[in-house]
């Protein structure tokens, strides 16, 4: 069990103040720090790089494992067991295209589950949290040590913070 990390928590009531204080802070280095926002922001996302979900690829492996299974199985079923019903061929395809299809849907589902799970659990950080983060404050947490609050402090309220704290 980890324990929760110390460093400086601001908060902040607007978008753009708390957009020029991540990049202020790229810009001097410090790049493990942790964004709370209420909702989805595309210029937060912007300003700290935030990359593409990796979830979307573990869905894709998914669904392709499911459509080869469904038409795999059936078709090793048809020969398996060969039945000729009305002169068709035993390996017909356009019977077995909706297993095909239930079965993507279903390993792709399961795919996305397992990927959310995994990301989830690879990226843990705690930190520390205010409950305004939830609702319309803004809230990013730098970890350092006590004695090098002074600088990140300084950066923080001069780009708009509204509180700044710190936090062990």
């Amino acid at each position: 069990m980890s324990r929760q990390k110390s460093g400086v928590l601001a908060a902040f009531r607007q978008v753009d103040a708390a957009t020029d204080a991540i990049k202020a802070l790229k810009e001097l280095g410090h790049k493990d720090f942790i964004v709370y926002t209420p909702v989805p922001n595309v210029e937060v996302a912007a300003a700290i790089g935030h990359k593409v979900s990796s979830v979307r690829v573990w869905t894709l492996i998914g669904g392709l494992l499911g459509v080869t299974t469904g038409f795999a199985m059936t078709l090793w079923m048809s020969y398996d067991y060969p039945i000729v019903v009305g002169g068709k061929p035993l390996g017909s395809i356009v019977p077995y295209v909706v297993i095909g299809f239930e079965l993507t849907i279903l390993f792709g589902a399961l795919a996305t589950l397992a990927g959310v799970a995994f990301n989830a659990w690879k990226t843990n950080q705690p930190g520390p949290f205010d409950p305004r983060f939830t609702n319309d404050t803004i809230g990013i947490f730098v970890p350092c040590e006590e004695d090098r609050t002074g600088p990140i402090e300084e950066l923080l309220t001069s780009n708009g913070a509204t509180e700044v704290r710190y936090e062990s």
